[in-house]
């Protein structure tokens, strides 16, 4: 299992991911960042995200999960040190009892209704800051990335 396993998501300041789970997501002013970030490791998604790419992940290991998958059996597959959870809902909140870190990039937009972050239970988590990466600094978007307090 990779000692760093990422969940990366652009928000809300609503906490949505989507207004749908078959929306293409344009309105994120992160992606060049999150290019950068994910070149070259695993990145997991579940189907429903793989539907809504409009192209494939150049230079990244995809995952694609189902929901009968078990997640602990996907991550001790993935050889190297990191890997990030990309979407959605429903897989962020899988995932969540292995996540070492969340990187959040909230945007100015309210959707009202939609896919939360974690579309389903999830234990506590603690968190603690680590750092605050420029996206858009004149839009005010910056992504916030946070250790998982391990208790």
């Amino acid at each position: 299992m990779p000692k760093d396993v990422i969940l990366i998501a652009a928000v809300t300041i609503d906490g949505l991911i989507a207004r749908h789970h078959r929306e293409v997501t344009t309105w994120s002013k992160d992606l060049p960042l999150f290019k950068e970030q994910t070149l070259g490791f695993h990145v997991i998604m579940g189907s429903n995200t793989h539907d809504t790419l409009s192209a494939e992940l150049e230079d990244r290991h995809t995952i694609v999960v189902h929901r009968n998958d078990d997640p602990e059996s996907i991550l001790d597959a993935i050889p190297g040190d990191r890997c990030y959870i990309i979407g959605g809902g429903k897989t962020y909140a899988r995932f969540a009892p292995f996540l070492t870190h969340l990187y959040i990039t909230p945007h100015p937009l309210i959707f009202g209704k939609g896919v939360p972050l974690f579309d389903g239970g999830v234990p506590d988590l603690e968190l603690v800051f680590q750092q605050m990466v420029s996206v858009d600094e004149k839009g005010g978007i910056f992504q916030y990335q946070y250790k998982v307090k391990k208790s």
